[in-house]
């Protein structure tokens, strides 16, 4: 055998080289879960501190082309920050306002309207009775003697407002100050992050994800806000119109729940069906303003928001709902108020951190007719995956061809020929 022959590696070699790789993915697998676990848990206890301060940066982002237009007049930033956290101040007590008058008359009419809504519920006695006998059956067929029973305890621990007043108070504050501090620092925010990259491609991508967070976050809840405040109009106007009373009420209601998609839209039809029940009979009655807010949302969520917003903000729905579960999970209510937003921001993120090629043949493929939309788009993704392939495989090639090819005016020897 010649001597610059190189040796096999030994089975016993090669299973020890694929065991260390298989220890080593997975080693950095458990160190992302307890990452993640970790990040659960912070977010967790540090949600007094964190969802505020979350809160005020998404704001922040959205007012933050407001504050520009304003400073370019020659206000310093630090006004213009302040101009900024009155203008939120006042929409929010013009909410409050909106909400205050007619909720109250509501909370004043709450006890005539349980006692309806119990009337209703015992036209239901014979279901239920159904449900029990059914329940009684099982338990014998199971061989269980004691049927399944919810009590409900009536010594639980009841928080006093008093007491969360004060928590509450804080997280107000704490929103207020980071909102006035981030919208009045952002440039110099910015800048920090930036002189923090070493290479120039690295400031490059940090800039375009601070330049696409801002327009996107910006544009989408500005977008939004404007049509929750034409959806909210609409609902009042349609449950003025079918006699609903205290519509300004149901169309305030709605403009805020339509910030939180899929949920914000549950819970107002849960609302305006126990409305229903317990103010209306016939069973018309009870269903029309539902049906009215679903119409009108339909129109809003099909029509209107796919117009303003655009396809290239349309994220993917799935997604969606696990950034609102995630959020709502771990936050409550200011969580769901900040799940599409981080979901924009994250996506803004690893697109410039992890750039890739859409999956876009050079040419699309013919649609047959008998072809669905489905096997269109998964012929045209296994054709754009078969073009990079080959792509990438052709310099593979040319630099393996080069380096068993001997340099240009060299011998097979190595030796340099007469010229």
């Amino acid at each position: 055998m010649a001597r610059g022959a190189t040796k096999r590696a030994s089975p016993e070699t090669m299973s020890e080289s694929q065991f260390e790789r298989i220890l080593g993915n997975a080693a950095r697998v458990a160190i992302v879960f307890v990452g993640f676990l970790a990040l659960l848990f912070a977010l967790q206890v540090g949600q007094v501190f964190l969802a505020p301060v979350t809160l005020a940066i998404v704001i922040g982002l959205m007012f933050g082309p407001v504050a520009d237009r304003v400073e370019r007049f020659g206000v310093p930033p630090a006004l213009s920050a302040g101009i900024v956290v009155l203008m939120l101040i006042g929409v929010i007590a013009a909410g409050i306002t909106l909400f205050a008058v007619p909720l109250s008359e509501w909370v004043a009419r709450a006890p005539m309207i349980w006692n309806k809504l119990q009337m209703q519920l015992a036209n239901l006695q014979g279901p239920l009775q159904a449900i029990s006998a059914f329940q009684e059956q099982l338990s014998s067929i199971l061989g269980s003697d004691s049927a399944m029973a919810v009590t409900v305890e009536d010594g639980g621990q009841v928080i006093s407002v008093a007491m969360l007043a004060p928590a509450i108070l804080a997280q107000v504050l704490i929103f207020l100050a980071s909102l006035y501090f981030f919208v009045a620092t952002r440039d110099h925010i910015r800048i920090s992050v930036l002189s923090l990259c070493v290479s120039r491609r690295m400031r490059w991508r940090t800039a375009h994800v601070f330049r696409d967070v801002e327009q996107k976050v910006s544009r989408f809840l500005l977008s939004i806000t404007f049509i929750n405040a034409c959806v909210g109009c609409a609902v009042s106007l349609a449950m003025w119109a079918i006699g609903m009373p205290s519509p300004i009420l149901w169309g305030a209601m709605a403009a805020v729940l339509n910030y939180i998609p899929y949920v914000g839209q549950g819970v107002m039809v849960l609302v305006l069906l126990a409305v229903g029940l317990g103010t209306e009979t016939g069973l018309q009655n009870i269903l029309l303003p539902v049906a009215c807010y679903v119409a009108i949302n339909f129109v809003e969520g099909q029509i209107v928001t796919p117009h303003f917003i655009g396809r290239t903000m349309t994220l993917n729905p799935f997604l969606i709902f696990l950034s609102i579960t995630f959020w709502l999970w771990a936050w409550g209510p200011i969580g769901g108020l900040v799940a599409v937003p981080t979901l924009l921001i994250a996506t803004s993120i690893l697109a410039h951190a992890v750039p890739s090629k859409p999956m876009v043949p050079s040419s699309p493929v013919r649609r047959t007719r008998n072809m669905t939309d489905r096997q269109e788009l998964l012929a045209n993704a296994a054709k754009a995956i078969r073009e990079r392939a080959e792509e990438e495989k052709e310099p593979n090639e040319k630099r393996k061809g080069e380096r068993f090819e001997p340099p240009e005016g060299t011998a097979p020897s190595g030796v340099e020929t007469a010229g």
